[in-house]
């Protein structure tokens, strides 16, 4: 089974619209998630037919250019609280042990309408070190810091929407 490319962007050149990233699904893998995140709590369903977003052809396209190894993505949960991102991940420790790369994709700025301003280079740097300092404790800590990410120095200018800080939420937690 093969995915196809959902382009859930808009404003970018033309080419960012043909970039494509086939790579074959595992629904075999994505039972496996379903089940594990059920056995924690959490309702899980698939949908073969939707095609990988930018948050996941993206880095893997760099990292996988031939789109050789199989992949599936996992959606954010709506509400986007980052407690409940961090039990997901918990939930999907044992994949570490199957050999499961398990890949939390975002970035620590994403305010688009600040993107370029050379103003927020200072603002972005603020958060960043904030997230360098959190990322670097004990994971007890850490997920503490990351539940309360909105009280971090320039958070929500770094973040305006968090839809691409959450997935590291889901990666922390799986990382134990």
């Amino acid at each position: 089974m093969e995915s196809g490319t959902l382009y859930d962007y808009y404003g970018f050149p033309p080419e960012s619209y043909q970039i494509t990233w086939p790579a074959p699904g595992d629904p075999r893998l994505a039972v496996r998630v379903q089940e594990l995140l059920r056995d924690a709590g959490f309702g899980a369903g698939a949908d073969p037919e939707r095609g990988f977003d930018h948050g996941t052809f993206v880095p893997l396209k760099l990292t996988y250019p031939d789109a050789e190894i199989p992949a599936i993505q996992l959606s954010l949960k709506r509400g986007l609280d980052p407690a409940e991102h961090i039990a997901m991940g918990r939930a999907l420790t044992p994949l570490r042990d199957e050999e499961i790369l398990i890949i939390g994709s975002g970035m620590t700025f994403h305010n688009l309408r600040a993107f370029r301003d050379p103003r927020s280079h200072a603002v972005s740097e603020t958060f960043d070190a904030w997230m360098r300092e959190s990322m670097t404790v004990d994971s007890d800590a850490r997920n503490r810091a990351l539940t309360r990410w909105e009280d971090a120095p320039a958070a929500r200018f770094a973040h305006p929407r968090e839809e691409h800080l959450i997935p590291l939420m889901v990666a922390a937690g799986a990382a134990g």
